[in-house]
């Protein structure tokens, strides 16, 4: 009988990612966006006032249009799996997929079909009538089930709302099934479009939303700052994961981490995110810390939440830092799509091997190479997920 013998999991590759965001829709764009020093704010009359958010940009306003009219059916459809549907769509033609192939798909959302739902609601309170279609559209799960029907695909569908780290967890899910030899693929990633009278309002009453009115009025990564700076924005990304190394691999899953904490109060996260060390340190256990050349940070643009997560960093790899970044101060949060856009953005910088500062955070001791990024992503809840992304 053989002792002591570690037994490596499963390797997952990622053999493609896709999104529809302020930054674009195609690759290029996305990358010729991420290098500038501009952010994608602009200003909208939400909640009664003018509002910065990041919306998506015209070209992408297209695609969706043109996703909306190709089918009666999608007419109805919230924008949440419209813009899911658009980033399927690209991702698995990347990755060579087929309705042959018989594939998962988890894509969640934190808030789910809310400017549907606002809409109908409103209708109803006039009329004192709900419309035919207003549950069926509006419930979560059909994220997933429209991108089979879209996509003709027959494996499982799954949906979930884990808050700001659903898109994350969508991911630990299908590492999970494939690890598990439940399936060969998976497709996962989060969707959001939160730019809403309710949802905007439902911020400022928890004081976060930023009221900066200087260049970067989203402050991520500023751990001076002394007011919260947090701005929302709305889009798409899923990526393609399978068992094993392929070919048209672009980075492979080394290390996931997961963690909660005792909250104190509803969006309480300890000084220190407790669960974030946690979360980390599940994720790099098999890894020497030196190794870790960046971490793309969940980094909100709150005081508590930027900073917190800092000192966790800090806890976790003391002189050993990586590069730090994050994509909020550019985009805005995106709620339960922001996990999965962060790594975008992290298989971008190892793809270029170019890391992509916040313009205003401290200067930082830049790395020859980026083979290694850790992605951080929590919610409401203090539910933390880390996953380390190598090439």
């Amino acid at each position: 009988m053989l002792k002591n013998k570690t037994v490596l999991p499963q390797t997952i590759s990622i053999t493609a990612i896709a999104s529809i965001s302020p930054l674009g829709n195609d690759p290029k764009t996305i990358w010729k966006n991420y290098l500038n020093a501009n952010h994608c704010f602009t200003e909208h009359f939400l909640d009664h006032k003018n509002t910065l958010v990041a919306k998506l940009d015209e070209n992408s306003n297209e695609v969706i249009e043109n996703l909306k009219q190709s089918d009666i059916k999608y007419k109805s459809l919230d924008q949440t799996v419209l813009y899911a549907m658009a980033a399927s769509r690209k991702a698995i033609q990347n990755a060579g997929w087929t309705p042959k192939d018989v594939f998962g798909i988890n894509i969640g959302s934190s808030r789910g079909a809310t400017q549907l739902f606002e809409k109908h609601h409103l209708e109803y309170l006039k009329t004192g009538k709900a419309q035919t279609l207003a549950s069926p559209t509006t419930t979560l799960g059909n994220i997933s089930s429209w991108v089979a029907h879209d996509l003709q695909s027959s494996g499982p569908e799954i949906s979930h709302s884990i808050t700001c780290s659903t898109a994350l967890y969508a991911l630990l899910n299908g590492v999970a099934w494939l690890r598990a030899g439940m399936a060969e693929k998976f497709l996962v990633g989060g969707s959001e479009a939160p730019l809403t009278d309710f949802t905007i309002a439902q911020m400022r009453a928890l004081k976060i939303y930023s009221r900066e009115e200087n260049e970067y009025p989203n402050r991520a990564l500023d751990l001076e700052k002394t007011q919260n700076t947090l701005i929302l924005g709305e889009g798409a990304a899923v990526c393609c994961l399978e068992r094993g190394r392929k070919d048209n691999t672009l980075a492979f899953i080394e290390g996931i981490g997961y963690a909660t904490e005792i909250l104190e109060h509803n969006i309480s996260i300890s000084a220190e995110a407790t669960c974030f060390q946690k979360s980390m340190k599940m994720a790099l256990q098999n890894t020497d810390l030196s190794e870790v050349d960046a971490i793309v940070m969940h980094a909100p643009g709150t005081k508590a939440g930027d900073l917190t997560e800092f000192k966790a960093i800090q806890k976790v790899f003391g002189k050993s830092m990586p590069m730090l970044t994050t994509n909020k101060w550019k985009i805005g949060h995106t709620f339960g799509a922001s996990g999965i856009l962060s790594v975008e953005m992290a298989i971008f910088m190892m793809q270029n091997q170019k890391f992509i500062e916040v313009p205003f955070a401290e200067e930082q001791i830049p790395r020859k190479q980026i083979r290694k990024v850790l992605v951080n992503a929590v919610g409401f809840g203090g539910n933390a997920v880390s996953l380390l992304l190598s090439l």
